[in-house]
């Protein structure tokens, strides 16, 4: 997998691709997850690699089951985090259709490295994010 535009931000970096929405996402999702954290020099474990995966796959496939077309997914670091955001693309999506979100932030933080997640909805569909502590 290719990444996308480059992502400039203040103090971290940061990188996209999009994909199509489709159920293969999520593992695409994964190993492009995996290897910019490698590139920008984390070395994780395999109980972190677990971790930074489930917690991709989550937030993909409920970006996917908004039925959009297509997905992007973000990454950035700062200060030994990473950020990862899934955004759904699907602009007929209402706040009031969050109805799985809630679920989805639940099991999300059940992972012990997560430190922050959310969901919300916007023009541009659900973004559904979460920082995990590398």
């Amino acid at each position: 997998m290719r990444p996308g535009r480059g992502v400039t931000m203040a103090n971290r970096r940061g990188t996209n691709w999009k994909l199509e929405s489709a159920p293969w996402a999520a593992g695409k999702a994964r190993a492009g997850v995996l290897e910019q954290l490698a590139n920008w020099h984390y070395v994780l474990g395999p109980a972190m690699v677990a971790a930074v995966e489930a917690v991709t796959t989550m937030l993909v496939e409920t970006a996917v089951a908004d039925g959009g077309t297509c997905i992007s997914v973000h990454v950035s670091d700062q200060d030994g985090q990473a950020c990862i955001v899934a955004l759904s693309h699907q602009p007929a999506l209402t706040a009031g259709q969050d109805t799985d979100g809630e679920d989805v932030l639940r099991q999300i933080t059940a992972h012990r490295a997560v430190t922050g997640c959310g969901t919300d909805t916007g023009p541009d569909g659900r973004r559904l994010w979460a920082v995990i502590a590398l």
